[in-house]
Order: C-alpha cells, then sequence, then structure tokens
C-alpha cells in the first residue's frame, strides 16, 4: 500500500463489504469519496493540509483499492448504501464531502437521499444528476472507452493484462503530468485481482446498460439538491464537457460551478494546490 505521512489504515464492515478506509487529523469529520481508475491515494496532496483542521477520511470504494472486489450489484446507487453504512459503523451522523468522478457522482446521489448526512458538499469534474435529452446528446460521444470497459471479455482482459493503457488514460486526463511512474503503477497494479478488474467492468456496465438511459430521461429532475454545493472543474476533462453542467437551477438551492482553466479531468493530481484551497475556502464559508 502506497504510504503518505499521518495517514492510518482500517478495514470496516458495512453494507456486507469489506471496506479500506484511510484517515488522518483530527476535528470535524471531512468524507472524500474517489473516482476511477483511483482509490485513497488519490487524495496524497490534499491530505497533509487538510488533516491539520479536518478528520480527513478516505474510504476505497468497493472493487476499488484494497476494499473487497465481489461479483454482482455496481449500480452507484448501492455504493451509496455502501457510503451510507459506513459512516453509521463509524459514528458520524453528519459530514463535509468532497467526491470527484463516480465519488462525485456518488456524492451528488447520497445529497440527494440523506442531505441530513452532508454539511456542505464540493465535487470535483463530475456532472449533475439533473440531465436532459437536448443537444448536449452530442457530447456523449466522449464516453465511448466507458463502452470498452463495459464490454464482456475485452474489458476485463484490457484492465488485467494491459496496465500501460490506463496508466496513458491517467496521464491523458492530465494537463500538467507530473506522476512517477510509481506513483501510476500505485494505481494500475490494482487491476491485475481478476476481481478488481471485474469489478470496474461491472461498474461501468451498470452505468451504460441500467442507469445511463433513466438519468436522460429524467431520474433525478424530480428531486431538489438542498445541500449547500459547488462543482470544481477542469475545462480540459477528455470524458466531459462543460456543456452537461447546465440546466441545474431548478433543482438546487445553492450550486456554484467553478472553471478551472488549464486542468484535465484528474483535478486533484492536476492541480492539487488549487483543490485543497478550494475545499480550505468553501468548507470555511
Amino acid at each position: 500500500m502506497p504510504h503518505v505521512d499521518g495517514v492510518t489504515h482500517r478495514f470496516v464492515k458495512a453494507n456486507g463489504v469489506t471496506l479500506h478506509v484511510a484517515e488522518a487529523g483530527s476535528g470535524q469529520p471531512l468524507l472524500m469519496l474517489h473516482g476511477w481508475p483511483h482509490h485513497w491515494y488519490m487524495w496524497r496532496y490534499q491530505i497533509p493540509r487538510l488533516s491539520q483542521k479536518y478528520r480527513v477520511i478516505c474510504p476505497d470504494l468497493r472493487g476499488s483499492g484494497w476494499s473487497d472486489a465481489p461479483a454482482g450489484d455496481y449500480r452507484k446507487e448501492r455504493l451509496v448504501d455502501d457510503i451510507i453504512a459506513l459512516l453509521r459503523e463509524l459514528g458520524l451522523p453528519r459530514v463535509r464531502l468532497v467526491g470527484h468522478d463516480w465519488g462525485g457522482w456518488i456524492g451528488f446521489l447520497l445529497c440527494l437521499r440523506r442531505p441530513d448526512l452532508v454539511e456542505s458538499y464540493l465535487a470535483l469534474n463530475i456532472i449533475h444528476p439533473f440531465q436532459k435529452p437536448d443537444v448536449r446528446l452530442f457530447q456523449l460521444w466522449r464516453f465511448w472507452y466507458q463502452w470498452v470497459i463495459a464490454s464482456p471479455w475485452l474489458g476485463q482482459w484490457i484492465l488485467q493484462n494491459h496496465s500501460r493503457l490506463v496508466g496513458r488514460m491517467i496521464r491523458s486526463g492530465m494537463v500538467r503530468d507530473t506522476l512517477s511512474d510509481e506513483e501510476v503503477r500505485a494505481y494500475t497494479r490494482i487491476f491485475e485481482q481478476p476481481d478488481h478488474a471485474y469489478a470496474s467492468v461491472l461498474l461501468y456496465r451498470s452505468f451504460v446498460l441500467r442507469e445511463f438511459l433513466p438519468v436522460i430521461l429524467g431520474r433525478y429532475r424530480r428531486q431538489r439538491l438542498t445541500t449547500r454545493t459547488k462543482i470544481l472543474f477542469g475545462v480540459d476533462d477528455f470524458a466531459i464537457s462543460t456543456q452537461l453542467l447546465k440546466g441545474f437551477e431548478k433543482n438546487a438551492d445553492d450550486l456554484q460551478i467553478e472553471y478551472v482553466p488549464e486542468c484535465g479531468h484528474f483535478i486533484a493530481e492536476d492541480r492539487p494546490e488549487v483543490v485543497t484551497q478550494g475545499a480550505l475556502n468553501f468548507f470555511a464559508e
């Protein structure tokens, strides 16, 4: 497991799965949810400063990092169930929340379902749930890689046997690629485990086959986001167009968007100082 000064590790049974949790600091709890193909280690640049003020809690989601990777249900609502159960097991009635990519999507769904659990939410390079089937559909070609990962046999074969392709994807998702080979390997080596590679296939397959169409057709457009929220978005995102950030106003009480120039999808590593200071400022307001 990668080392970050001041970080401790434990395993927590929640919702029938064992989740790895990295923690640092003390004070009010700050929950940080990673995206794909990452795990808790993606927050290594933010943890040192944030842990000076908060108890920083960085779990590995089901199927990622050092958490269990059972075959079965990887719908994002199920992963929300995991996080709700984790907070209950940790005795945390309310948290500040940061989420990136799939962790960001899960963060939105958590705020919609259980706003009592989230004081305020900082989302990183992820769209809001209130999408519409309009001209934004022309931007969905950017999701081509999701179909590759979700495909039978091919997706798992690529993840298990061609880690360099995943590494190239990580590097291509950054404007300022400062990652060492060992930092990239901290992510790609996880997929050499068959169960974790297959978990990623299920993660994307559940979205493209079971979740994507309901979202586009308005699954969440009758719901309201009452949690104070901010989206911090690197504008050079290879996967998500800024067009997909429009149209939330009727569904959100307090949602801000801040665009970060010269920054790609993996914003926490591409512009770590922007994310760290952005979190400190946002949660202090």
